[in-house]
């Protein structure tokens, strides 16, 4: 069993790495391809989504959840949110490490501003996209929780996701790195608070 295991491991790290390194070969022709497709309708909506996918929003709307989930006397659904808001702070604090230690300028901003700033300064750093890593980890520990609402749900990240690299802040790369880290993050959260063996568990079965 623990063979078949490392095996799958094994093959979903491959299939990970095809992956990223698709991402990076595809980074500057996807950016051209959304630079040149620009309308204003569009734009301006993405841009409302940039603003309101950030981890504050998903921090507020995991507390009151939580807080409705409390009242409500759901001790399920209480730790299923609690676990929500720990991906999301792991999440957060990974993503920021690695964008601050990594330093990659966004498709706008050019590499001096970058090395001219303070490397603490997350502004004008890419890799990778703490909107996307914040927003899938979040939701995806809810896909590991119920699978039914946690898929719907993942609609959000992906169109967040979508809206950074259309309004030009971020490569493909960046937002596929950030999703993926974003999913780890909410397993291992899963694994160690809702007790979830493998990503078929479902809590309440």
């Amino acid at each position: 069993m623990k063979y078949k295991s490392a095996f799958y491991w094994l093959i979903g790290t491959l299939i990970v790495l095809i992956i990223l390194v698709a991402a990076f070969y595809f980074d500057n022709a996807v950016h051209h391809y959304m630079t040149a497709h620009q309308t204003r309708g569009l734009r301006h909506f993405m841009h409302r989504v940039s603003r309101f996918g950030d981890w504050p929003e998903h921090f507020a709307l995991g507390l009151l959840l939580t807080g409705i989930a409390w009242w409500r006397g759901s001790q399920k659904w209480t730790r299923v949110f609690l676990s929500m808001l720990i991906a999301l702070a792991i999440a957060g604090v990974a993503g920021r490490g690695i964008k601050i230690a990594t330093g990659r300028a966004r498709p706008s901003v050019k590499i001096e501003q970058v090395l001219n700033r303070s490397r603490f300064s997350s502004k004008f750093h890419a890799f990778p996209s703490g909107h996307v890593a914040a927003s899938t980890a979040f939701f995806a520990v809810l896909l590991f929780a119920n699978w039914r609402i946690g898929l719907v749900c993942l609609l959000v990240p992906l169109l967040i996701g979508f809206s950074r690299i259309y309004i030009g802040v971020h490569y493909l790369s960046d937002v596929v790195f950030a999703a993926i880290l974003g999913i780890l993050c909410a397993l291992l959260t899963a694994r160690l608070l809702l007790r979830i063996e493998d990503p078929k568990s479902q809590i309440g079965n």
